[in-house]
């Protein structure tokens, strides 16, 4: 193997020499500057350094999330005239926070009542179209009626 590879350096000392190199480039060129534009780099600089400064304090804050449900909470105490925030009563509290669940539940069963509600009629339905028809009792208990009511209609 080539021993190049083997002991050559890692990529972050390259680019650690990749900097100085830069580095050292700039300040030999900086020296034959005007005045006038090392006083904008030196002030640009500075700029730079206060602005990430501020960043990283804005990054180091904590970052408080509130609830749709507080949210909705201060808004509706502070449009009736209400406490709002901390101060609401602990019996408002519980009835906001159980409302949402008692209006689903409530709407579940007016679905299961209509569902069956549907299934009565149209077995109801069933049941008076049988009753009016012009077969005698005696057909429904016939083993060959079954099969008749199997096979699909033949329109004519």
């Amino acid at each position: 193997m080539n021993r190049n590879i083997l002991n050559g350096p890692t990529g972050e000392q390259a680019e650690a020499r990749f900097a100085l190199r830069i580095t050292a480039l700039l300040n030999e060129s900086s020296q034959s500057l005007p005045n006038d534009v090392t006083e904008r780099l030196r002030v640009a600089r500075q700029n730079a350094l206060q602005h990430a400064q501020g960043a990283r304090t804005a990054a180091a804050k904590p970052v408080v999330a509130t609830s749709g449900l507080s949210w909705v909470r201060s808004k509706f105490f502070a449009s009736a005239g209400g406490p709002s925030g901390s101060d609401t009563p602990a019996w408002w509290s519980k009835l906001v926070t159980v409302l949402p669940l008692a209006v689903l539940v409530v709407g579940l069963l007016a679905i299961q009542e209509l569902h069956s509600s549907r299934l009565i009629s149209t077995a109801a339905d069933i049941d008076a179209a049988l009753l009016a028809d012009d077969l005698p009792p005696d057909a429904y208990q016939d083993p060959g009626f079954l099969e008749f009511l199997k096979r699909p209609a033949v329109q004519e």
